[in-house]
């Protein structure tokens, strides 16, 4: 059986992709085999990602969803104007933290160096995920082309049998009509 399909995957290379099947990648090889064994290729590859994820990944994946959100902008905007007006108006001379705001650009910097380093950890496995999905995506579109290929040569077998079919009948005709043009010619003749 297996020998069987690895002799239809070389005949599908050749006729559908134009390769030898020495010259497929291991996914468009897969693809080929599950359109012979006629078995889906489709997943949930969001499922697969979330469950595969480490407490780490979970952890700054929200770090970064929360730090790239405009709750996050639009609470640190504010925290930002009360730390300067609180600093220089409401404090009056008992300022905590003088212009220009060492301690601020201290704080400023320190959760850059932390959030930086998440968010691009976030955004490393994101783009993995991307890829996983574009070769997903691909294995499908090529298993739909390969499918749609498959679909035209039975409906061009089927008109190929339709024609010598039609051929075979007109040629039943024709002998029937010179059969009946020599008995009618006979009868003429005799009469």
């Amino acid at each position: 059986m297996q020998q069987k399909i690895s002799k239809t995957v070389a005949d599908l290379a050749k006729r559908w992709l134009r390769r030898a099947e020495e010259d497929l990648t291991e996914s468009e090889s897969r693809v080929l085999k599950s359109a012979l064994e006629r078995r889906s290729l489709t997943k949930n590859a969001f499922t697969a990602h979330e469950t595969s994820r480490s407490f780490g990944a979970r952890t700054a994946d929200g770090i970064a969803r929360i730090g790239g959100s405009w709750g996050f902008i639009l609470s640190f905007l504010a925290f930002l104007v009360v730390w300067t007006i609180g600093n220089t108006i409401l404090l009056g001379r008992e300022i905590f933290d003088p212009y220009p705001f060492i301690f601020l650009n201290l704080l400023l910097s320190m959760l850059a160096a932390i959030q930086a380093p998440i968010i691009m950890m976030s955004q490393n496995r994101q783009a993995e995920r991307d890829r996983t999905d574009a070769a997903h995506d691909y294995e499908v579109n090529l298993k739909a082309e390969i499918e749609i290929m498959a679909l035209h040569e039975k409906f061009d077998e089927i008109r190929f049998q339709e024609i010598l079919l039609m051929r075979n009948q007109i040629e039943e005709l024709t002998s029937t009509l010179k059969r009946m043009e020599t008995l009618l010619a006979a009868k003429t003749s005799q009469a």
